[in-house]
């Protein structure tokens, strides 16, 4: 995952994703078939990855955004991050696949809220999960640029503190919104 994050799935060979995982290359395609084999199941994983976080969101009430959840799954350092980015913002069906499919648990996770009393379904569901998907992906792939310009990691204890209340404030009250600092 970490290569594909960083060099893309084209600019990777067996041979190097072997080195990395200190294994042959005929390891790796006798597991995975391809690399293509290899790149679904790492696909596989992060879509994992975000049905677990979607499914505690609902359990829990949601009362975070699905980027807090997220912040408290990944390990400091996940190439989850960062395989998103690439992933989600190049053309393919890999990223279009994907994104379908986490907007499908988004939307299961607003309905789960809805049922649950914790949110209302909006004028159009489809578009109200779209929005929270696109909303909290955007911290976890801009988490770095976020960083350098506010000056704290936003998936940090003290930047969750700081996104989250003007997250809702904003959420809460729109653009006139103050927070509670």
């Amino acid at each position: 995952m970490r290569l594909f994050a960083e060099r893309g799935v084209e600019g990777v060979s067996v041979r190097q994703i072997a080195a990395a995982a200190g294994v042959s290359p005929g390891l790796v395609v006798h597991h995975f078939g391809s690399k293509e084999g290899l790149r679904e199941e790492v696909d596989r994983y992060v879509a994992a990855v975000f049905e677990k976080v979607l499914d505690e969101a609902v359990a829990g009430g949601a009362s975070g955004s699905v980027a807090e959840a997220i912040a408290g799954q990944l390990p400091e350092g996940s190439a989850v991050p960062g395989y998103l980015t690439r992933l989600l913002t190049a053309e393919g069906e890999a990223g279009r696949a994907l994104f379908r499919r986490l907007f499908e648990l988004s939307r299961q996770a607003l309905a789960g809220m809805v049922e649950s009393g914790t949110a209302t379904p909006g004028r159009d569901p489809l578009v109200r999960a779209a929005f929270l998907l696109v909303n909290d992906l955007a911290v976890v792939l801009l988490r770095r640029r976020i960083q350098e310009v506010v000056g704290v990691d936003p998936l940090s204890a003290a930047g969750l503190e700081r996104w989250g209340d003007e997250l809702l404030a904003v959420y809460g009250g729109g653009l006139r919104g103050e927070g509670t600092r």
